[in-house]
């Protein structure tokens, strides 16, 4: 079987180039780039040299290009890891969130609704948003996303399933790993450099490590246990914490205690867009579909600052 993974130059895209390791399918990992040359070694450090480094150009915007792509290669299955993710950049770039939220996931179901493939797809929280809730947000919860990086998300899951393509739409949250920007590295750098920091308490979800998000995308697959299968399923890693409390972690786990790091409210940070107050997911659908164990978030937590700090 052969398998295109799109954005493989992100986090969850890294990530899938070592579950894919030792895999008796064929990878094909594409990005709009070649793979950095720092990104290069941390997967060959990560992964003792095992990991594919090798990317081929794909524009996941131009119809053609992914269509001349998938039948040369003779794709059966796509992952969809490649997104404009700068929430807070989104509201002023509105054609380039369009672009790659929502036309992109388009185009790769409407070539996967030709050839008859399977298309995953990842999405976010962020199609919640400006509603107050108090329990883990189910996938059939009709929420209303509070910017255009959440709405840009929302076109793009509705515009897979107007497809009428196979699909299975995977929404995540709280997004963390080894590779790229993010909250983790971010905090790790801050905590170290400054005497004292603040960060917001009144946002409240569940950190994901890319690494289980990966694992779990490649157990699916690889055990074609998505066959049958079409639909949203959510999948954050297992537990519940603010920003504060994720940062406290952050810092105790590095074994850094000379940062004063200080609770604040949303508002002491002023932002472009609102940021859900509460976008906790509701797991139960994928543990059960797929009978999946999910780890607790400050063991998943552990493993990736033991990678970063070694």
């Amino acid at each position: 079987m052969n398998i295109l993974v799109t954005g493989a130059n992100g986090q969850l895209g890294n990530a899938m180039r070592i579950a894919a390791i030792g895999s008796k399918e064929n990878y094909f990992f594409t990005s709009i780039s070649e793979l950095s040359a720092e990104a290069a070694r941390l997967l060959s450090r990560l992964s003792a040299g095992k990991a594919c480094t090798e990317t081929s150009i794909l524009d996941v915007t131009n119809l053609e290009d992914i269509r001349d792509f998938v039948r040369e290669h003779h794709i059966e299955v796509v992952v969809n890891c490649a997104a404009y993710t700068n929430v807070d950049a989104a509201e002023s770039d509105i054609e380039s969130a369009e672009r790659l939220n929502a036309k992109a996931p388009e185009n790769l179901a409407l070539v996967m609704k030709e050839v008859g493939g399977f298309l995953f797809h990842l999405s976010t929280d962020y199609v919640f948003g400006k509603e107050l809730y108090n329990k883990p947000c189910s996938e059939d919860l009709q929420g209303t996303p509070a910017g255009v990086y959440g709405r840009t998300k929302l076109q793009g899951e509705q515009n897979i399933e107007a497809s009428g393509c196979k699909y299975i739409i995977i929404r995540t949250a709280w997004l963390y790993g080894e590779f790229g920007k993010n909250f983790v590295k971010t905090m790790l750098n801050l905590i170290a450099s400054r005497s004292q920091i603040k960060v917001v308490f009144d946002q409240v979800g569940t950190p994901t490590y890319t690494g289980d998000l990966a694992d779990v995308i490649f157990q699916i697959i690889e055990n074609r246990w998505y066959e049958g299968h079409t639909g949203i399923f959510h999948y954050s890693n297992e537990g519940v914490c603010s920003w504060f409390d994720f940062t406290k972690m952050i810092a105790l786990m590095a074994g850094n205690t000379d940062c004063d790091i200080l609770p604040c409210y949303s508002e002491e940070y002023p932002s472009p867009v609102d940021r859900p107050a509460y976008s906790v997911l509701d797991k139960t659908k994928i543990k059960t579909v797929f009978g999946i164990t999910i780890p607790y978030w400050t063991e998943s937590l552990r493993v990736c600052i033991q990678h970063l700090l070694s």
